[in-house]
């Protein structure tokens, strides 16, 4: 499975950014997509999944009630808006996928190569 982000940038606080994913490949492998992010000094943490199937979510506490993710099946796209952005969600976000949840939530088994995120 091959993931490839994309929409990353730089904007203010309080404002809001999608960044995408596009996985290819085995992507039957990949019931569950999400992001992982990870800030300059600071452990890589998870923001959110979603499965394939269900579409059922997950989401860090941290970013629950202002990041949305969704994903396009058909086209193996996994989209995360992020809203009322604050500084301390600033990092390079990470696409990951795995065929499990457990999988997911410790160790992803396919990993995008990310993209910027600046929250100013």
């Amino acid at each position: 499975v091959q993931l490839v982000e994309s929409g990353g940038g730089s904007v203010q606080a309080g404002g809001s950014l999608r960044v995408s994913c596009t996985g290819s490949g085995e992507t039957r492998s990949a019931d569950y997509m999400g992001w992982f992010r990870q800030a300059p000094g600071k452990e890589r943490e998870r923001v959110a999944h979603i499965h394939s199937g269900s579409s059922n979510t997950w989401y860090a506490e941290s970013v629950r009630g202002r990041f949305t993710i969704s994903r396009d099946s058909a086209k193996n796209i996994v989209y995360l808006q992020m809203d009322s952005l604050k500084p301390e969600d600033g990092g390079m976000y990470y696409c990951t996928a795995d065929p499990s949840v457990v999988g997911w939530l410790t160790h992803p088994k396919y990993w995008g190569q990310g993209t910027q995120v600046t929250v100013s």
